[in-house]
Parts: structure tokens; C-alpha cells; sequence
């Protein structure tokens, strides 16, 4: 498997077409024939069929092959530091998580539409071939964040050998070892990111035992603080640059 081997995400963007202007002219998603008993028999059309199994995965890719994974790590780890409990919401930090994906990955969908969906739409390439050049952009992407460890990794685990160059690396190993560099690069940022506010905890808790309020909760006493400390510095704003540099390559 070389670098014709596309993600699911890509292979929806190209399989849209078909299933509209570009299909052949009577092309239905359901066909009815007769039966033996007077009656008909519907059946799907095997693109709507693998249209609707496409979409089942897409999910999964937009976890796993977009920037999404180390995105919202990181904003775990970050509440859990603040001690907020459930504020910011789940929702919340998904929907942030998300528009923030979209823009990290933006450049990278506009050259999947300019070289792989463009063409096709315009009928200057098969399927085979838009789903061949759109697919381009993202394993450039996925092997820009992905460790070269990572790969070795797997690909011993796999028996695939030594790699001569990164088009070599099937898309079999490329997605589980940038799975893997996205957890350890979210974990290593929410590391950083907890230290200052484990350093307040620490100096409340220490505060509060020589004062002999044991009782007390430092948490009850540091969350102002964190909150203050994070609010002054501007924190969102460096967080999300943070993460957004952290796809430069």
C-alpha cells in the first residue's frame, strides 16, 4: 500500500460527486425489479450503500487523522487543572476543539478541494485519480506530525521493515502512529500547562496546614487564584496559539 491508499475522510469528499451531477443518467439510488409473483423487489445502489458506510467512519476520522485528538486533550487536562469540575461543559470543549481543528486543517482541506474534488467536478480526472492527488495533502500532514519512533514502531510490529522514503509508509501504519504522536503531544502540552496550577495548590495546601485549617479544602482557596492567574495572562489566547503553532511544521 503506497500513498494511493486515501483516508475516509477524503474518500467522502471525492464520492459526493458520483452520487450527484457526475452519475450516469438513470443512475437510481433504489432500483425496483419484478418477482416472480407479480410483485417488485428494491435494492440500493452500490455507491448509496458505500456512501452510508462511509459515513459510519467519518467520525472516527475526524478524530484520528485531524489535529482534533490533541486539541481536546489538552483542554481536559486544562479544566482538570483548573479544578472547574465540569466548566468549561463537555459540549463546550468539543465545539472548541472542533472550530479550532477546522482552522488548524483548513489549508489542508483547500489543497484536498484544489487538487483532488476541482478536477474531478470538472471531469479532468477519475475517481481513482482525485481520490489519488486529495489524498496528498493529508498523509503530507499526518507524516509532518508524526514521530519518526512512532513509525519504526509499528512498522516492526507489522513487519514491514525499513521505509526508504515517506511515500513507502502505508496508510496501515501512518494512522496509528499519528494516533499515537497526537496522545503524547497532548499529554507533553497539558504537562506544562498543569505545572504552574499544581504549584498554587501546593502553596495554598501548605498555607492552610501551618495555619491548622486542616478542614479547609485548598481547593476551595486556590480555585480564585487560578482562575485570576489564568485570566491575567490571557490564557485562552495563549492556549490556542499555542496548539495552533504546534501544527507548523
Amino acid at each position: 500500500m503506497s500513498h494511493r491508499s486515501g483516508s475516509l475522510l477524503l474518500l467522502l469528499l471525492v464520492m459526493f460527486a458520483p452520487l450527484s451531477a457526475s452519475a450516469a443518467p438513470g443512475l437510481a439510488a433504489i432500483t425496483s425489479t419484478p418477482n416472480a409473483e407479480g410483485g417488485e423487489t428494491y435494492s440500493l445502489s452500490i455507491q448509496v450503500l458505500f456512501l452510508m458506510t462511509a459515513l459510519t467512519l467519518l467520525p472516527g476520522a475526524l478524530l484520528m487523522m485531524t489535529s482534533f485528538a490533541r486539541i481536546v486533550i489538552v483542554l481536559a487536562i486544562l479544566r482538570q487543572a483548573l479544578g472547574t469540575q465540569n466548566t468549561p461543559s463537555n459540549q463546550i470543549m468539543v465545539g472548541l476543539a472542533l472550530f479550532l481543528t477546522i482552522f488548524i486543517m483548513m489549508p489542508v482541506f483547500q489543497q484536498v478541494y484544489d487538487q483532488g474534488l476541482v478536477p474531478f467536478m470538472e471531469e479532468q480526472a477519475t475517481a481513482t485519480e482525485a481520490l489519488q492527488r486529495a489524498s496528498l495533502p493529508v498523509r503530507d500532514f499526518m507524516m509532518g506530525q508524526t514521530r519518526e519512533s512512532d513509525l519504526q514502531l509499528f512498522a516492526r510490529i507489522g513487519n514491514f521493515g525499513d521505509f526508504e522514503n515517506a511515500d513507502d509508509v502505508p496508510f496501515s501504519v501512518l494512522l496509528p502512529a499519528f494516533a499515537t504522536s497526537e496522545l503524547k503531544t497532548g499529554f507533553q502540552i497539558g504537562f506544562l500547562i498543569f505545572i504552574p496550577f499544581l504549584i498554587i495548590d501546593l502553596v495554598v495546601a501548605s498555607v492552610l496546614m501551618s495555619m491548622g485549617m486542616m478542614m479547609l479544602s485548598p481547593l476551595i482557596i486556590s480555585l480564585p487564584f487560578k482562575i485570576m492567574l489564568f485570566v491575567l495572562i490571557d490564557g485562552w489566547a495563549l492556549l490556542f496559539g499555542t496548539l495552533a503553532s504546534s501544527f507548523q511544521v
